[in-house]
């Protein structure tokens, strides 16, 4: 599941942030009612999220170039 975001831009990196917390919350919401298979999607989807996080952070710093 890890993807690279290296080629996005800032707003394509914040976009794609909203849409794996959107699919983490469904996807807690799921594992509540027991329909998630793969429980390992959890952890892949967070630390994708904190992948993004970081980046974005690294945008606002400087550190990172567009």
């Amino acid at each position: 599941m890890k993807e690279r975001f290296n080629d996005l831009s800032v707003e394509e990196l914040i976009a794609k942030r909203e849409e794996l917390s959107n699919k983490l919350q469904k996807m807690r919401f799921d594992m509540v009612l027991g329909h998630v298979e793969n429980r390992m999607d959890k952890r892949n989807l967070r630390r994708s999220i904190a992948r993004l996080n970081t980046m974005v952070n690294e945008f606002d710093l400087g550190i990172r170039k567009a």
